[in-house]
């Protein structure tokens, strides 16, 4: 897209003020109509070196209503967000439904200026074009409008772009260390930039190159692209996104009838295995932290299966400065208004701490399917954008154990009845509850579903059998023991 590109030289039109001025106020009304329709829009601002970004991103939201829209400026990562998964600090900066985010640079020249810098690897700077070719698409495929724009100029304009603010101490500041070197290396960086384009330039996330030569033609070009994509969108409704064959190796299905419910412990045995399983995990959480290795736990479950029980064990033998309980109830509105998995990606663990999800974004193929909370496309795309997320977080480093804690369709009469009967557990038991109870055969038809499209290599499913529920805690914490220490041998 771009080894190929001529510069053109372009006569300024008399009019251009007039034509930008309109063009603004018609984008400030088009604004309005995002907000009415509920529509979110990401625009990502991709470049050279002075090559007018900030500028123009000033001039295209002068006539915008602030409180709808935001500008995310992404060149220095935080100490924390260098903890996190790659994605994390862009998928955090998502807009709300309604409202549109600006990105001054944004994911791709994080990614190119590490592998320019030899801070990537060919094969891992090939796994981010993947990650980042996922995230576009499934922000598309979850209702966002996402626009990129590279702002391109030559090799010569560029140098003497710099040279001209160099020579002002005013505006010397402007130019970066990273824009001289981008310059030196000129043709290395275009070879990256080209391939870099034309891996990332889908239909559904197109790129546009902006001669950006001229910097009011420039700001006319992204205008017009800008009204131009967000009226298509608001003409015509987007429709069911595509629903992509699961390319994940599966682990053997897991059958729930088959599951030996009557298991169980004594208690004698155990207090013995409780203690040392607390005494094994003090330890593996020291090593984990030691080489900054994160850890993801997600519990689902019938209600009354005992989650909460079993997660208070397997942390009692933890750091409690090491590790975060997430109890995941209904989202709230910020949190409704984004992409389902957002409220999950604010909090991953940093490097060497761990994660515990009381309920996880399973809920999309479970409650929200079966209460109609989401269309059937919706859920049923989620498997492979839960599948997508839990590879991303393993690629990042993350232990990813998922639990499914069962027991049978009596015991949680019983644990309901009990509940309901004793006072200092009646906060426990809710009419939603018993109204969840009458859908048990559809809940685990879902359930079997979700096991069997979800069961990786990189993120299993293990069933804790529940009826015993210190049987169920001891085999939580083998488990978890076992799958730490099998990664410290691989390490």
């Amino acid at each position: 897209m771009l080894k190929d590109y001529e510069f053109q030289k372009i006569e300024i039109v008399p009019d251009i003020e007039e034509c930008l001025g309109n063009a603004k106020i018609n984008l400030s009304k088009k604004q309005m109509l995002l907000k009415d329709k509920k529509l979110p829009v990401v625009v990502l601002f991709e470049g050279w070196g002075v090559s007018g970004i900030g500028t123009t991103l000033g001039k295209v939201i002068q006539n915008m209503d602030p409180r709808f829209y935001a500008v995310e400026t992404m060149n220095k990562i935080s100490d924390e967000e260098s903890r996190k998964p790659f994605l994390y600090r862009h998928f955090l900066r998502i807009p709300e439904n309604g409202k549109v985010t600006f990105f001054d640079h944004g994911w791709m020249n994080e990614v190119t200026t590490q592998y320019l810098h030899k801070d990537l690897s060919k094969k891992d700077y090939k796994k981010r074009i993947d990650s980042i070719q996922k995230f576009e698409r499934t922000l598309v495929d979850n209702g966002y409008l996402v626009i990129k724009f590279f702002f391109h100029i030559s090799k010569d304009d560029q140098a003497k772009r710099m040279k001209r603010l160099l020579k002002d101490k005013n505006t010397k500041w402007r130019i970066s260390k990273e824009d001289l070197w981008q310059n030196k290396h000129y043709d290395d960086c275009l070879e990256v930039y080209d391939d870099y384009l034309d891996q990332t330039n889908q239909s559904y996330a197109p790129w546009y190159v902006i001669d950006a030569t001229n910097k009011k033609l420039a700001q006319l070009q992204v205008l017009e692209v800008l009204m131009g994509h967000i009226q298509n969108r608001l003409d015509f409704d987007k429709g069911d996104a595509l629903l992509i064959e699961n390319p994940f190796e599966l682990r053997e299905e897991i059958d729930l009838n088959a599951i030996d419910l009557s298991v169980t412990i004594n208690d004698g045995d155990y207090k013995k295995e409780l203690k040392k399983c607390r005494k094994k995990l003090r330890e593996l959480h020291n090593v984990l932290y030691r080489k900054k290795i994160p850890v993801v736990i997600a519990y689902e479950g019938w209600d009354a299966a005992g989650k909460g029980g079993n997660i208070k064990r397997v942390t009692s033998g933890l750091d409690p400065r090491g590790y975060t309980v997430y109890p995941i109830a209904a989202p709230d509105k910020g949190e409704l208004n984004r992409h389902y998995l957002w409220r999950f990606y604010k909090r991953l663990p940093k490097d060497g701490h761990i994660a515990i999800f009381d309920r996880t974004w399973y809920g999309r193929v479970m409650v929200e399917r079966l209460e109609n909370l989401c269309s059937e496309n919706d859920w049923q795309r989620a498997y492979n954008e839960m599948n997508e997320f839990e590879k991303e977080l393993y690629d990042w480093g993350a232990i990813v154990i998922k639990f499914w804690v069962q027991i049978d369709n009596q015991t949680q009469l019983e644990r309901f009845t009990d509940r309901q009967n004793t006072p200092e557990k009646q906060w426990k038991i809710t009419d939603e509850d018993w109204r969840n109870r009458e859908k048990w055969d559809l809940y685990e038809e879902a359930i079997v579903e979700m096991l069997h499209k979800t069961n990786t290599k990189f993120a299993p499913w293990y069933v804790l059998e529940s009826v015993d529920k210190k049987y169920a805690r001891i085999k939580a914490m083998k488990i978890l023991i076992s799958e730490i220490e099998k990664r410290l041998d691989e390490e």
